[in-house]
């Protein structure tokens, strides 16, 4: 089947080489997991009257109101909480993002992939104006 010894020996390298690939790939691939189990995302309005911590998945883990926010109608404190809660989501956009690109690389497809995935997942409106940081 192989035509001399060098040509067993280079298809050989490269197989040790694609295996040992595979390998560094599946350990970023399970570091990155675990780093991103454990971000959060958080923002605060530009009044300091709401501040909005969400989890991983992007669903609210902490809500804070300053008492000061009573002397505000319930829809306005209905609209900075829903604005902080985006910005709070930008925000751990923006801790996935570097994590990803972190652990695979900014030119790996498949980094590309996961940041996308979570844009689409946590921006599902990319025009809504967001509340300040």
């Amino acid at each position: 089947m192989w035509a001399d010894e060098a040509a067993l020996d280079a298809a050989t390298r490269r197989l040790d080489e694609w295996e040992s690939s595979l390998a560094d790939r599946a350990t970023r691939a399970r570091d990155l997991s675990a780093r991103t189990q454990a971000l959060t995302g958080t923002a605060r309005s530009a009044d300091g009257l709401v501040e909005v911590t969400v989890d991983p998945s992007g669903s609210l883990a902490d809500l804070r109101l300053d008492e000061r926010i009573r002397q505000h109608s319930a829809a306005h404190t209905a609209r900075q909480i829903l604005a902080t809660a985006r910005a709070a989501r930008a925000d751990l956009l923006r801790h996935l993002t570097e994590a990803t690109t972190q652990a695979l690389g900014e030119d790996d497809p498949a980094a590309r992939a996961i940041v996308e995935s979570h844009r689409r997942r946590l921006d599902p409106d990319p025009g809504a104006p967001d509340a300040g940081r």
